[in-house]
C-alpha cells in the first residue's frame, strides 16, 4: 500500500485549525466569506474538511487571521498540500470514501457490529455475498471493486504503523450463514487469524447477556494521534453519519467500554469462534443455531437445513 498520509484527515486537521482561529477572533463564516469575496459555503466546507483548501486559500486566511509566524504558516500550507493528494481508495468512487480516508489515518479503531463481519475483516467471498444482497443490485464489476478495496484496506492490520483494532461482534454475526457453510468457515478462519495479531483484539457478545446498550446501532470509533478529535462512524440504509461532537463521541466511547466489560474475553471469544467454525465445517451450523435459540423446534431446524444458502452458493 502506498505510504500516503491520509488527505481526508489532513483536510480535517487544517479545517479544525482554521475554524479555531476564526472563533478566537470572533468572526462569523459570513464575515470571512465577505472579506475574502468567496461564498460562506466554501468557508464552511474548508473548515469541515469536505473541501480541500488551496495554498492560496490558506495564504489569504493567514493574512486575514493575522497568522504571521512562519512555522505556523508552513504547517498550514503543508496540510493544504497533503489534503490535495490522492489516496489509493479514491479511484474506486466509494460512497464511504471519507470513512476509509479516516480509517487509514487512525491510530485506534473500535468496532461494534451486530449483523455482519466488518469490512476490514471480510474474506473476498463473504464480501461478494453481502453485496449481492444489496438493493439496488450492484453490477458485478462494482462488487469486484469492493472486494479489491477491502483486500487493500486489510493491509492496515499488518503495516508498519498498524492501529490498535478492537472488534466487538454480536454472536448473531457468527451464526448468519452469509454465502453458505464454506464461505462462513473461511470467514471465521480469517477472524481467528486476525485475532492473533498483536494489535487486534476480537470479543464476542454472547446471546445469553440479553439486552445491552448497543442493540440498535452498529458503529466504529476512530482515534487519532494528531490534534484531530475522535470520530464515530455510523452506517445504514440512509447513508453515512459522522459523529464529531465531543459529548456524543464520549457517549459512544462509554457504550463501547460497557460492551467490553460484558463480552467474552479474547480467549473465550476465540474458543467460541473455533466451536462455531467447526459447526460450519461439519454441516451443523443451521441446526445448532435453531436448537440453541429461544424459538428452536424440529420444524424450524428442518427448514433451516433445507435453506439453499447452506447447500449451494459458497460451497
Amino acid at each position: 500500500m502506498p505510504e500516503v498520509r491520509s488527505p481526508t484527515l489532513r483536510r480535517r486537521e487544517l479545517g479544525a485549525l482554521l475554524r479555531s482561529r476564526r472563533l478566537e477572533l470572533g468572526l462569523t463564516v459570513e464575515q470571512v466569506a465577505e472579506r475574502l469575496m468567496i461564498s460562506p459555503s466554501k468557508v464552511s466546507r474548508m473548515e469541515t474538511g469536505q473541501r480541500g483548501a488551496t495554498q492560496r486559500d490558506v495564504r489569504d486566511l493567514c493574512t486575514l487571521y493575522g497568522i504571521t509566524d512562519e512555522a505556523e504558516r508552513d504547517r498550514l500550507m503543508t496540510l493544504a498540500r497533503e489534503g490535495k493528494q490522492q489516496g489509493w481508495w479514491q479511484p474506486y468512487a466509494l460512497p464511504y470514501a471519507t470513512f476509509i480516508g479516516l480509517e487509514q489515518a487512525a491510530t485506534s479503531i473500535k468496532i461494534y457490529h451486530s449483523a455482519v463481519v466488518p469490512g476490514v475483516l471480510q474474506t473476498a467471498d463473504y464480501t461478494r455475498a453481502v453485496h449481492r444482497a444489496a438493493i439496488p443490485r450492484l453490477a458485478d464489476e462494482v462488487i469486484e471493486e469492493r472486494v479489491e478495496e477491502r483486500s487493500t484496506r486489510q493491509q492496515l492490520l499488518t503495516g508498519e504503523h498498524s492501529p490498535l483494532v478492537d472488534v466487538m461482534l454480536d454472536e448473531a454475526v457468527l451464526h448468519r450463514p452469509v454465502g453458505g457453510r464454506s464461505v462462513m468457515r473461511d470467514q471465521l478462519d480469517q477472524i481467528i487469524s486476525a485475532s492473533d495479531y498483536p494489535n487486534v483484539a476480537v470479543q464476542i457478545l454472547p446471546y445469553d447477556i440479553g439486552a445491552h446498550p448497543a442493540l440498535e446501532s452498529d458503529f466504529t470509533i476512530l482515534g487519532f494521534e494528531s490534534k484531530a478529535r475522535s470520530i464515530v462512524y455510523v452506517e445504514g440504509l440512509v447513508g453515512q453519519i459522522y459523529v464529531e461532537r465531543q459529548q456524543e463521541v464520549e457517549r459512544y466511547q462509554e457504550v463501547f467500554e460497557r460492551l467490553h466489560g460484558i463480552a467474552l474475553g479474547p480467549k473465550d471469544s476465540n474458543t467460541l469462534l473455533r466451536k462455531i467454525r467447526e459447526t460450519y465445517a461439519n454441516g451443523l451450523a443451521g441446526r445448532q443455531t435453531f436448537a440453541n435459540g429461544p424459538r428452536g423446534s424440529s420444524t424450524a431446524a428442518d427448514e433451516w437445513a433445507r435453506c439453499p444458502l447452506l447447500g449451494t452458493e459458497g460451497e
